[in-house]
């Protein structure tokens, strides 16, 4: 059997995902791809282009992936606003052995703002605006809920939800990050309680 037919195109943008997500994109060289996805660099370019490509695949498995979080956390629960709950929770306080803890995610911060913060316009400005754009899809995924949230009741028709899922995504942003820091989930706990409260 040759190399090729052994190539796993899900695994391999997996493997990189998590890769990607705990060193970085500079930080990780197409040594560190070559040992963790198991494929030569004529393979990998075969397969992908370059690693700028790869990364690109990888991202987009991170946001399907959180799209999907999102979708679940939603449909586990009655009312909207418990959806978002139970969201915010699996990624910043949720239970160990999941996969959104903290134990099985290679970083507890979001990979795209993480990929955000690390690029520039002047070293990748492609891969940023790449990034960008997953960042602003997953504003309108929230702003979909909000809309939903509004029509089911839950939320004044008063409010906007453009403004609520800005005002969502920023606090989530920080209190992953916080939660990273901290390591005090009595303290996030009690913050998320607080930001539905000001949704509200």
């Amino acid at each position: 059997m040759s190399a090729q037919a052994k190539f796993n195109r899900d695994e391999v943008i997996e493997k990189a995902k998590n890769l990607y997500w705990e060193k970085g994109y500079h930080a990780t060289s197409m040594r560190n791809l070559q040992d963790v996805v198991d494929m030569r660099p004529g393979s990998i370019y075969a397969a992908f282009g370059n690693k700028d490509n790869l990364f690109k695949e990888a991202l987009n498995r991170y946001a399907q992936q959180g799209a999907a979080n999102l979708a679940n956390s939603i449909a586990q629960e009655k009312t909207v606003l418990d959806g978002l709950k139970r969201f915010i929770r699996s990624v910043t306080i949720c239970s160990k052995g999941t996969a959104y803890s903290k134990d099985a995610a290679p970083s507890g911060m979001c990979m795209v703002v993480k990929t955000i913060g690390e690029l520039t316009q002047n070293d990748s400005p492609e891969l940023l605006s790449y990034a960008t754009s997953i960042l602003e899809r997953v504003e309108a995924s929230f702003v979909k809920a909000f809309e939903q949230a509004i029509d089911n009741g839950e939320i004044s028709s008063d409010k906007d939800p453009a403004e609520l899922a800005r005002y969502f995504q920023i606090q989530l942003i920080g209190l992953r990050t916080y939660a990273q820091v901290s390591h005090d989930t009595a303290a996030v706990d009690q913050y998320i309680d607080g930001i539905f409260e000001t949704l509200l």
